[in-house]
């Protein structure tokens, strides 16, 4: 037979509230990103503005799939782990370096012919595309962090 007491000196601590992002934060922002990324591919490919030539299951998928499946989360996540590290100016600063570099590996990918234009496009239209997608992205990252 067990004999529990009461300890009426006894003072315990609330739970700690929730500092940092789990990691189901990262995961379900990466899915959240791949969604976008594939729905965005499938628009933009469909409307003739740009097309991947070389790319897995091309008889299957118009998009490379490779990319915004595996890709685009885990470099969104990676990302997202290395803006959690820095101050509000920093976030935006590197946003703003890492949608500009977009255009430049857009560039590097066309050399490499996985990735080919139409006539109408520019390369602004990649910056700003992943600078709105990012600025998304990490909305609704940090609106995850706060539920």
């Amino acid at each position: 037979m067990s004999i529990v007491k009461h300890l009426n000196g006894l003072k315990l601590l609330p739970l700690p509230k929730r500092q940092s992002s789990s990691k189901k934060d990262y995961i379900v922002t990466g899915i959240f990103a791949s969604l976008i990324g594939t729905y965005l591919d499938l628009y933009f490919v469909g409307k003739g503005l740009y097309e991947f030539p070389k790319r897995p299951l091309p008889e299957i998928f118009t998009i490379n799939i490779g990319f915004t499946i595996v890709g685009l989360p885990v470099s969104i996540i990676l990302l997202l782990y290395f803006l959690s590290r820095l101050t509000k100016w920093g976030r935006i600063t590197v946003i703003l370096l890492v949608s500009l570099l977009m255009a430049v590996f857009e560039k590097f990918a066309e050399v490499l012919g996985l990735f080919q234009h139409g006539d109408d496009w520019k390369h602004l239209y990649t910056s700003l595309g992943y600078l709105l997608f990012l600025i998304i992205i990490t909305v609704f990252f940090h609106w995850l962090k706060r539920k």
